[in-house]
Order: C-alpha cells, then structure tokens, then sequence
C-alpha cells in the first residue's frame, strides 16, 4: 500500500518528468478512479501547464498554471509511470495525461481501482475538506505531542488518525513506536513530554529513512523492525528465522497480534506493554 514514503517517491517522478509540461489530452480507461466527473476533469486540465508539485500525507498535488490542483490519491495499489506509443502503457493504466512538449504520457496506475483523481481548488482546501492534519514530515514535536497526550486512546490507531498527521501508515506505525521503545497500547494521554519528543524524532528518522531509500524495504537498516515482517526475508543471512528476532536483543522475539484490527509488530523487551 503506498504510504507517504512511497507518495514522495512518486511526487519526485512527476515533478521531474511533468513539471513545465501541457496537458495535451486527458485519456480516461477507467473512470471509476475519478472523484470529479470527466467532463470537469478534463476542462480543467486540458491546455494546462504543470507549473509545480506537492504533497500532503498520502496525497500528491499537480499545480497548474490557472484554475485548479490536480489531487493524486493512491489507494491500495496505485502508483505512476510513463510510456510513450500506447503498445507500451503499463498494465493497469487508468488515467493518462498526454505531456505536449515531451510527447511522454503519465500514466496512473491502479490494479484494484481504489485510488481516486480529483480537481480541487488548492491542496489547502482539500485538507480542510478530507480533515487531514498537517504533514507528518513537517509537525513539530510540540503539536504532534499536545495531539496525543489529550487523548485517551490507545497510541497504536492515534498515530493512524490522518486528521492527528497525515502519512503515516500501517508498518510506519509500528517502526515509529518500536524507534521510540513505546507499546502501542499505551493510551495517549500517558505519554510523557520526553516521550513525545522520542515519538516525534523516530518519525523523523523512518520516513527520511524510507524517502531516501525510495521505499525499497529491502534496502532499511538492519536495526529497523519492518524486516520482522512475514513478506520480508532480506535480512535472513544466516537462517531462515533470523529476522523474526529484536535487532536490538538477538534473543528477544518479536511478537505479532493485532490492535484496532491491524497486525501488529513489537518487540515485548524494547516496549514494555502498560499495567493492566
């Protein structure tokens, strides 16, 4: 699922190939990934320049030269690419939009069709109207602190909450909270303020982490928990069970269950789980 790591990638792609580009046509193979109706889509874009690129959470913006931001959200399963001749579209290709001056296409792509194309008047009314907080990359350990120390809810579907910071996902979470040595299950409100400084500096360190690796999991450090994870196996040098194993405590297993309904990874030495 792409994450806010993942989005950045794809933001980065767009603003070196799109950026200073017009849109010469808006070729729809699939509507049901568009939030604003076809004709709205495209008489917004057509003829339009790309003038610049942002993103918010798990939401990237294409900023045009009048009227309008393009709004990007990815879903599931989508992400970006480009062709040229229509033999080479990749599959899944939703939504195309041809860039006049390269002669490229930029293709949105969408396997299971849960991403979502929109016109929106600016990337700030479009946070107003999803309720999104601010960036995870940009809030300040104060606010994210003040954020989750007033509440009396378990830390795990509170750092989740896109209207507390949007971007942060399922395994971020978990990365995040293992980072900081906290259990998820702590309740908010029992978070100390150095403890919410820690909780604010691992942020920091996962997403910068997985941008600069372009998200490739692989490529994370070895102290990094996400190589717990059942789908990973790059971090298994020496037997097939060795990543299932604390980075910090070689002897300490990491354990798995699920909180909020979401699998979750921890490791019982590290982050203590609170008093009954």
């Amino acid at each position: 699922m792409p994450e806010l790591p993942e989005v950045e990638t794809y933001r980065r792609f767009i603003d070196e190939l799109a950026v200073g580009q017009t849109i010469a046509a808006v070729q729809v193979n699939d509507a049901h990934v568009l939030a604003t109706p076809e004709d709205q889509l495209r008489a917004g874009l057509l003829g339009r320049t790309i003038t610049g690129t942002s993103r918010l959470g798990k939401n990237c913006f294409l900023e045009l030269d009048h009227g309008p931001v393009l709004v990007l959200h990815f879903g599931m399963t989508g992400d970006v690419g480009t062709y040229r001749d229509e033999a080479d579209a990749p599959r899944f290709t939703r939504v195309a939009l041809h860039l006049a001056d390269s002669g490229l296409r930029l293709a949105f792509i969408d396997p299971r069709k849960f991403g979502r194309i929109r016109l929106a008047a600016s990337a700030a009314a479009h946070q107003q109207a999803k309720k999104l907080g601010p960036d995870a990359l940009a809030i300040s350990a104060a606010e994210l602190y003040q954020k989750l120390a007033r509440r009396k809810t378990l830390l795990k579907p509170l750092l989740l909450d896109q209207s507390i910071t949007a971007g942060l996902g399922n395994w971020i979470v978990d990365e995040v909270l293992f980072q900081a040595k906290i259990h998820p299950e702590r309740l908010g409100v029992s978070l100390t303020e150095k403890e919410g400084k820690a909780l604010h500096a691992a942020v920091q360190l996962v997403l910068t982490t997985a941008i600069s690796q372009e998200a490739n999991y692989r490529n994370f450090p070895a102290s990094f928990l996400i190589h717990a994870r059942e789908w990973d196996t790059s971090a298994t040098p020496i037997s097939a069970d060795a990543h299932t194993f604390c980075p910090r405590h070689s002897k300490v297993k990491i354990e798995k269950f699920y909180v909020g309904g979401r699998a979750t990874y921890t490791c019982p030495r590290c982050q203590p789980a609170p008093a009954a």
